[in-house]
C-alpha cells in the first residue's frame, strides 16, 4: 500500500525537539480535519476508541492526506497482545501513530513490535477518581512521582507523552530532562507540542470552557441559530402546503391538454370488460 508523503514522522519529530513548539488539536471529523490541515496546524489526534471512530479514521486520513494523525486507544486494553491488534489496525487504517493511556508494561509491548506509541502523564481523565480532577505535581512528592512516571514511560519506547494539568515551570523542567516529545494540555508554553480539543478552538459545546484552553469562535451558538432556521424552514413549509400555496405552477409540470385526455381515454377504454 502506497502511504501519501506525510509532513512529518516521528524522525523528524525528534528533530524538532526543543526547536519550536507544535501545533496540535485533536479533531473529530473530516471537515475539522481537513481544515487544521489547510490551516497548517502541525499534528492531530484522533479518537479510536469505538466502531464509529474506527471507522472515522480512514475518512480523517482521507480529508487531510499528508498530516500527522495520532489515533487514541480504547481504554481498559486487556491485554499487550489486545494493544498491539488493535494498535496496528490503527495504523494501517492510516494514523502515524497511537495514543494510549494504559500502563507501561502494555506500551512497552507495543513499542517492541516498533508502533510508535504516545503515553500519558499528569491528569489522567480516565484515572481522575485516584486523584480527582486538578493540576499534578503542584507538590515536591508529586513532582517526583511524576517524573519518575515520564522515566518509565521513557524506558518503555514511548516517543511521546500527553502532559496534562502539570504546572508550567515543572512542565518546562521535565521537557529538558527526557527524549519523550512532551505534548502541554494545559501545561504551559515550554513544551515541544501546544494540544487543544476542536471543541474547545470552536467552542462547540454548552459547558464552561476549561481553564486551559481557549475558545477561538462560537459554534455552539451557531448550531443553535441554524437548528432555529430549520425549525422556521419546517414550519413555513407546512403552512404553505396547509394553505395551497405550495406547490404553485412554476412548481409543477404540464402536459399538453389533448394529450392528456387522449391518455386518459385510452385508459379508460382498456378498463372496459
Amino acid at each position: 500500500m502506497l502511504r501519501p508523503d506525510k509532513k512529518y514522522s516521528v524522525y523528524d519529530l525528534r528533530q524538532l525537539k526543543g526547536k519550536r513548539c507544535l501545533t496540535h488539536v485533536h479533531v473529530k471529523s473530516p471537515e475539522e480535519a481537513a481544515a487544521a490541515e489547510a490551516a497548517g496546524i502541525d499534528l492531530m489526534s484522533c479518537s479510536f476508541d469505538s466502531p464509529a471512530s474506527q471507522a472515522r479514521l480512514p475518512l480523517l486520513v482521507a480529508a487531510a492526506p499528508r498530516s500527522f494523525i495520532s489515533g487514541a486507544t480504547p481504554h481498559g486494553l486487556s491485554s499487550p497482545e489486545e494493544a498491539i491488534r488493535i494498535a496496528f489496525q490503527a495504523l494501517e487504517l492510516g494514523a502515524s501513530s497511537v495514543y494510549c493511556s494504559a500502563s507501561p508494561w502494555i506500551i512497552e509491548a507495543m513499542a517492541r513490535e516498533r508502533i510508535p506509541v504516545v503515553g500519558h502523564l499528569g491528569m489522567v481523565p480516565r484515572h481522575a477518581t485516584w486523584t480527582n480532577i486538578r493540576p499534578i505535581g503542584k507538590t515536591t512528592a508529586e513532582a517526583k512521582r511524576l517524573y519518575d512516571e515520564m522515566k518509565r514511560l521513557e524506558n518503555a519506547g514511548a516517543y511521546a507523552a500527553e502532559l496534562e494539568l502539570v504546572p508550567h515551570e515543572l512542565a518546562s523542567y521535565f521537557c529538558k530532562k527526557t527524549s519523550l516529545i512532551l505534548m502541554s494540555l494545559g501545561s504551559g508554553n515550554g513544551c515541544d507540542t501546544q494540544f487543544l480539543f476542536s471543541d474547545d478552538i470552536l467552542g462547540d459545546y454548552n459547558e464552561r470552557i476549561p481553564r486551559h484552553a481557549k475558545a477561538y469562535r462560537e459554534f455552539r451558538k451557531e448550531y443553535q441559530r441554524l437548528q432555529a432556521e430549520r425549525i422556521a424552514a419546517f414550519k413555513e413549509y407546512a403552512d404553505d402546503v396547509k394553505t395551497g400555496r405550495f406547490p404553485d405552477t412554476s412548481h409543477l409540470v404540464s402536459m399538453d391538454k389533448a394529450i392528456l385526455n387522449e391518455a386518459v381515454q385510452a385508459i379508460e377504454d382498456s378498463e372496459k370488460p
